[in-house]
């Protein structure tokens, strides 16, 4: 059965320029100068740089409408002043770096090289082995990552040989080959587990008591050593703790990643670019924002005669009128990009500098201990914005600080009372956590329990639980494996 009922309800949609606008707000210096020449390549009546003096002075009266039957367009239906700046210097184009155009450009040249893979190809050419042989070894070297470790089964490997390059080699071939491939630089590259790859790098040392203890450990007792049970290495090998001691010494001396030491890899390097930067002046912050969020943009002066000479046209054929719509079109895309540009300089400075004000204690001092806890909320009231234009700021914007650049949005944290009733802010309580494990004994670490405890004798009173959430975060292990001897 059909039924009809009248149904009211509210809603709130965003125009497709305000989704435009947030999404220029969310992008960083780097994306943000690709989206600007993305709009310089697609819209013609938008131009970059300083703009020459325009010498049309005629102004039109009201908005182009499009020619819908036989009317005749005139030019008065255009007002390029809507479209145009006047001879006053917009404010946007005060921001932008004062460099001249003759200074030296600021960039990072790349140096060119080769991949760890071809590194180490280039080692096994060198090496006098049968063609069969080294047909396997290319193979092998294929199969190392990054890391400088064979991930996979030796047998996965030998089936591999057969499908894919038609090598027909037994498991053992491929392990006497692989013997091979380990012996290249850097020590330790073909492994397949880690304790295989820190006794490799131990056998091409000169053999001494400790190191021969050392490889002894790692060949029968690494479970043991992971797991940091001293007192058991002790008993079973009938040795000192001080001789312990030398041979764990020896031990983290190595390279747990063998691939990583090689210098020569094309890894694309990312470069962070602050989107603002804050200073002290006498006692006092001072901030301001990255001149590349501050192109200096204009219309096209093309266009700008294209106008003339249409308005000064006694016939108005039907090309011409296409072709104003066609300018029309693309001077309301220029206008809007260029107001949307301000817009986002602004958005962005007055966010900034309502953290900045928040949190200045921190900013002057560099104390982590003196962050205030901070949540979006805070600062869209303070500054009058929606929450998640506040977010899109701080996801994804850098800060260059006295101490460091840091992403934005370290400074939010969640707050808890302390024993006087203070909001004290969680980043206050991890960096309290860090020194207290940072400088305990470390023969007997402390337990998360014992943690806890230290904390709540400080006005700290938060549960075990708690304590090892924020240890994780800090990326500090449980007490067990943070044992030394």
């Amino acid at each position: 059965m059909l039924k009809q009922h009248l149904q009211f309800k509210l809603s709130q949609k965003l125009s497709p320029q305000q989704i435009q606008l947030m999404k220029l707000i969310q992008l960083p210096t780097q994306a943000f100068e690709q989206r600007l020449k993305q709009e310089l390549e697609e819209n013609p009546a938008l131009e970059s740089g300083k703009e020459e003096k325009s010498t049309l002075e005629d102004e039109f009266e009201s908005d182009f409408e499009a020619d819908t039957g036989n009317e005749e367009i005139t030019a008065e239906d255009i007002n390029i002043d809507d479209y145009l700046s006047d001879d006053e210097v917009p404010d946007y184009r005060t921001q932008a770096n004062n460099y001249s155009p003759d200074d030296d450009e600021k960039t990072i040249p790349y140096a060119a090289g080769i991949s760890f893979n071809q590194y180490l190809l280039n080692q096994l050419n060198t090496l006098y082995i049968s063609d069969s042989d080294w047909a396997i070894a290319e193979f092998l070297v294929g199969s190392i990552d990054e890391s400088g470790y064979i991930r996979r089964p030796l047998s996965d490997i030998a089936d591999d040989l057969a499908f894919t390059q038609n090598i027909y080699a037994e498991e053992k071939d491929v392990a006497r080959v692989l013997k091979i491939v380990q012996e290249l630089d850097p020590p330790g590259v073909g492994a397949r587990t880690l304790d295989e790859c820190l006794i490799i790098q131990l056998k091409r040392k000169e053999i001494t008591p400790s190191i021969e203890l050392a490889i002894d450990i790692l060949e029968k007792s690494f479970d043991h050593f992971i797991k940091k049970h001293y007192s058991k290495l002790i008993q079973k090998y009938s040795i000192s703790e001080e001789e312990l001691k030398e041979a764990i010494t020896e031990i983290e001396k190595l390279n747990p990643k063998p691939g990583g030491s090689y210098a020569g890899n094309n890894k694309m390097v990312e470069h962070i670019v602050p989107d603002f930067a804050i200073k002290i002046a006498d006692g006092n912050l001072e901030l301001t924002l990255n001149g590349r969020n501050a192109p200096e943009l204009h219309v096209s002066n093309e266009y700008n005669n294209m106008l003339a000479g249409y308005k000064n046209s006694k016939t108005k054929s039907k090309t011409q009128k296409d072709a104003v719509m066609f300018i029309k079109q693309k001077l309301d895309a220029a206008k809007w990009f260029i107001d949307a540009i301000k817009q986002r300089q602004q958005t962005l400075y007055i966010t900034m500098n309502s953290i900045m004000q928040y949190q200045k204690d921190y900013f002057l001092t560099g104390d982590e201990r003196k962050l205030r806890p901070m949540i979006l909320k805070d600062i869209a009231d303070d500054i009058n914005m929606d929450v998640s234009t506040v977010s899109r700021v701080a996801n994804s914007k850098y800060v260059d600080t006295p101490y460091g650049t840091k992403l934005i949005k370290e400074y939010f944290s969640e707050s808890m009372k302390n024993t006087e009733g203070e909001d004290v802010s969680t980043k206050e309580i991890k960096k309290i956590l860090e020194t207290v494990i940072g400088n305990e004994e470390k023969k007997k670490p402390l337990t998360d329990d014992k943690l806890a405890g230290l904390l709540k004798e400080k006005g700290y009173p938060i549960a075990r639980r708690t304590v090892a959430k924020y240890r994780e975060q800090l990326g500090i292990p449980v007490a067990r494996l943070r044992k030394q001897i």
